[in-house]
């Protein structure tokens, strides 16, 4: 079998692909080749991963100045024909996109040559590359059932994840001591610094043994970090964290992005979280998915706009103050997880190639 993932430019794009792929090298023994763009993040993290990739060039037209849009439409053309080629000499069974830059064209490209092919969707809402081919692919595969209508022949999927986000043990929830866990993806989010720095005293205040770890990612580190000094507050503060999973384990609550990648790790851990989604992501999909997770009663949604500081420390307190409503949660995020998420991709990108 041979497959190639076409997209990328974010983590939330390229390690479920990679996820993907290392499934279908383990069940189909299959050559993959990776296509996406100069500018994405596959450039470190598929060589990496000990997968080839060739790069097109072609922007973005989603959320961008007209100057750049226009730019996009004139380099799209040979973007396409240079996908076109790859497909021609790497001659796949399968081209799957996963959203991102070079997902458009190389899809585009195959549907042109009638290879088959999957769409990964990971968002509630489709991304523009998505959105494009939704109704000329064989297949897609899907992270929520609000997304299955948008495309042809979709099957919700869910997400690949790291397998030790599933073996986190359940958590009993008591109200003495809860751990909140504070991230904002591997660069951190100001606001979510910022509006946690200013909140600490008055949640400490009101939530007794409260612990606090906190990844601010580089640019903030300093100022966070100085913030809980003056607090006279004891936080477990990090640039950046590594074993995520071991993380999760230890938290009670998570206060985070919606990023899929994130929302599906989430769901994965049996977490309950407070999201606030990044108002300036394509298509508002964060907003989208932080959304779809409230409404199954696994997550509280703040907007971005309202995070100050005492909508911040009442949804947090309310939530830290009733262990039996986080336990609640718990139980319906781990519901909207998907454990066999890479296998079951992986076997729809075989049966659509016409490999069993």
């Amino acid at each position: 079998m041979k497959a190639i993932l076409a997209g990328g430019g974010t983590g939330g794009h390229v390690i479920p692909a990679i996820a993907i792929a290392q499934e279908l090298q383990r069940r189909y023994q299959a050559e993959v080749l990776f296509i996406g763009t100069a500018r994405g993040l596959e450039n470190r993290l598929v060589p990496a991963a000990g997968f080839p990739l060739e790069l097109v060039k072609v922007g973005a037209l989603n959320r961008v100045s007209l100057a750049t849009r226009v730019k996009t439409l004139f380099d799209l053309p040979p973007a396409v024909f240079s996908a076109g080629r790859l497909l021609n000499e790497f001659r796949p069974d399968v081209v799957i996109g996963v959203g991102g830059y070079a997902s458009g064209p190389a899809m585009l490209a195959a549907i042109r040559k009638r290879i088959p092919t999957l769409a990964f969707e990971p968002n509630l809402v489709p991304g523009f590359a998505n959105r494009i081919v939704a109704r000329f692919v064989s297949a897609a595969a899907v992270h929520f059932e609000q997304t299955a209508e948008r495309f042809r022949n979709a099957v919700v999927t869910g997400v690949p994840v790291r397998p030790a986000f599933f073996q986190i043990p359940r958590k009993p929830y008591v109200q003495a001591s809860p751990t909140l866990l504070v991230f904002g993806g591997s660069q951190g989010a100001r606001a979510i610094n910022q509006a946690v720095s200013q909140a600490i005293g008055p949640l400490v205040g009101r939530v007794p043994g409260l612990r606090v770890i906190h990844q601010t990612g580089e640019r903030d580190y300093n100022d966070v970090v100085r913030a809980y000094s003056q607090a006279g507050f004891s936080a477990e503060v990090h640039k950046f964290i590594d074993d995520m999973p071991a993380f999760f384990a230890r938290a009670d609550l998570i206060l985070c992005r919606s990023g899929a990648s994130t929302v599906a790790e989430i769901a994965a851990a049996g977490k309950p979280a407070v999201f606030v989604p990044f108002p300036l992501a394509a298509d508002d999909h964060q907003r989208r998915n932080a959304e779809a997770m409230e409404s199954a009663g696994a997550a509280v949604v703040i907007e971005e706009t309202r995070l100050d500081e005492v909508w911040l420390v009442d949804t947090i307190c309310a939530l830290l103050e009733d262990p039996g409503r986080l336990a609640k949660m718990s139980e319906a995020a781990r519901a909207m997880s998907h454990p066999e998420a890479a296998k079951d991709i992986a076997e729809l990108a075989a049966k659509i190639a016409g490999i069993s």
